[in-house]
């Protein structure tokens, strides 16, 4: 059966039934978490690993922080999780404030501390909207540093795709010419910034593909319980949030429970019609916290692995 004829039946057994209803089971999904900065943070960090390791994640990625402000946390939490468990780890790598061989160091690091997989981003500066200055001895671009991590072992690589276009870009046209040529590069796939229309997700994918991309593009989802932590998170990465969702979160600035419901159930639901439109792969940004993340999960039909 082909991609588009299963998803419009899917698309159709979605309007005909519950939105949720018996699931298969397929979707595949992977997890975001940034490095702790505190004991209590690694305790909580490591509580929320734990709690979406059953779930069976492709991977879980663990951030790094502007002008490489966390290399050794990072590093720290990658390295426990590709000891500690059999869920592959992937650590992100960025181009700032690094020269070549500082990074190559970085990745020979990981490489021996059995992390095979790298997130390659050209990365933002240390002060939010600064521009980007490449380090003298450095690499210039997020393609060139998955060409020259390419020049070091045979990671898998996943790079950043932006569906609502980087804030940065020249136009939208320049910016699929250059996720092309990190993917042309040798990265494995792009894994998007959130967005918060299913929309925008599959109108760049076929922008993408009418570029001549043909790599898995994997849709980044962010569950949404703090509206003014993710505008400043949207401000970075050119994601638009929907005036409906500020008026959805109004009033409940004092209500926790009821922001976490209504963040489990506009995220649940733009990945309910994403899994309609032909998609299985999910990546979710948890913000260390794995409640929201394994809920959707959840709906989307996974089970622990072994679970009955």
């Amino acid at each position: 059966m082909s991609v588009s004829l299963r998803s419009l039946q899917e698309a159709r057994r979605a309007l005909d039934t519950s939105l949720f209803a018996d699931l298969a089971g397929d979707a595949r999904v992977s997890f975001e978490f940034f490095p702790p900065k505190t004991e209590r943070m690694e305790e909580q960090l490591w509580e929320t690993f734990k709690t979406l390791e059953p779930l069976g994640p492709r991977f879980v990625s663990v951030t790094y922080g502007a002008g490489g402000s966390t290399r050794e946390r990072t590093h720290g939490t990658v390295a426990r999780i590709a000891s500690e468990s059999h869920i592959p780890a992937a650590a992100h790598l960025t181009c700032v404030a690094a020269s070549k061989a500082e990074i190559a160091e970085v990745a020979q690091n990981y490489w021996e501390a059995g992390v095979r997989h790298i997130v390659a981003l050209r990365g933002d500066p240390p002060e939010l909207g600064q521009p980007f200055v490449p380090h003298p001895d450095g690499y210039a671009s997020a393609a060139d540093l998955v060409a020259g991590l390419r020049d070091i072992a045979p990671f898998e690589i996943s790079v950043a795709a932006y569906p609502e276009m980087h804030p940065e870009a020249a136009s939208p046209m320049a910016d699929l010419d250059n996720l092309k040529r990190k993917l042309d590069a040798g990265a494995t796939r792009a894994i998007s910034q959130f967005f918060f229309s299913p929309e925008v997700f599959f109108r760049f994918c076929d922008e993408a593909a009418a570029a001549g991309i043909d790599a898995e593009i994997v849709p980044g989802i962010l569950p949404v319980s703090n509206v003014a932590q993710a505008r400043k998170f949207a401000q970075a990465c050119g994601a638009a949030i929907p005036d409906w969702m500020d008026r959805l979160f109004e009033g409940l600035d004092d209500h926790p429970p009821a922001r976490q419901l209504i963040a489990a159930t506009v995220a649940a639901e733009m990945s309910r019609r994403l899994y309609a439109g032909g998609v299985r792969n999910f990546h979710f940004y948890t913000l260390n916290r794995a409640e929201l993340s394994y809920a959707i999960c959840h709906l989307l039909g996974l089970r622990p692995q072994g679970a009955k």
